[in-house]
């Protein structure tokens, strides 16, 4: 068996993850919902809060629910189907998975390449790899949003955190966390910033908007 054989099961695989987080939730719900596409209303993005402040609770209720599950779908089912060995063991393949349905949410084929921000998806693939680490994550998330009213801030400060969280996790439970998994970590943590740049820029300049507020016109994509 050549190493192209082992590769191209695992290169179907890949791709299968990255289709399924590239699944439009939030495009197609407003579409179906509000005939209109969500991203031309509100931030501009495709994700659950931009959903919940034009559509409201219930839809953005559905949005979260499918795209943590697509994050737990290609993390825990996919790899089950590789039907050839690969060159790497069970948890690496998780987290490739994983990884390319977040970059699917992110920069989705099916809308040319303009998806959400990936946390939803992000939060599905770590509750699967990292349970305890990421419910805190959660907790911080949930805090966060409730106190400022800012889910941007929420996001934020438990993607930078959730590293630091899966490195406590590892030093003072000995949890079985491997070197690849806190590397993980660290590129979901650095994904969240990337995708949030915009939120960043309102942040500094106090323009980000918070639930409950009058809607502003927004000032860029994001």
């Amino acid at each position: 068996m050549t190493i192209w054989d082992r590769m191209f099961s695992f290169l179907i695989i890949f791709i299968l993850a990255y289709l399924l987080g590239s699944f439009p939730t939030a495009i197609l719900l407003s579409k179906i919902m509000m005939k209109d596409d969500i991203r031309n209303h509100g931030s501009g993005n495709a994700g659950a809060t931009n959903v919940f402040r034009i559509m409201g609770w219930k839809a953005a209720l559905i949005v979260v629910l499918i795209d943590i599950g697509k994050g737990i779908v290609a993390t825990l089912f996919l790899p089950t189907l590789i039907w050839q060995p690969v060159p790497f063991d069970m948890v690496t393949l998780q987290i490739l998975t994983g990884v390319a349905a977040i970059v699917g949410h992110v920069w989705t084929v099916f809308a040319g390449f303009r998806g959400g921000k990936g946390v939803g998806t992000a939060f599905g693939v770590l509750v699967a790899l990292i349970p305890l680490s990421t419910t805190a994550a959660g907790i911080i998330w949930l805090i966060l949003v409730l106190v400022t009213r800012i889910v941007s801030v929420g996001s934020l400060v438990a993607g930078i955190l959730f590293p630091i969280a899966v490195l406590l996790e590892r030093t003072f439970f000995n949890a079985n966390i491997s070197a690849s998994l806190i590397g993980m970590a660290f590129l979901v943590a650095l994904l969240i910033v990337i995708t949030h740049r915009s939120n960043i820029k309102r942040l500094l300049k106090g323009e980000e908007n918070r639930f409950g507020s009058k809607k502003k016109r927004p000032q860029g994509k994001g």
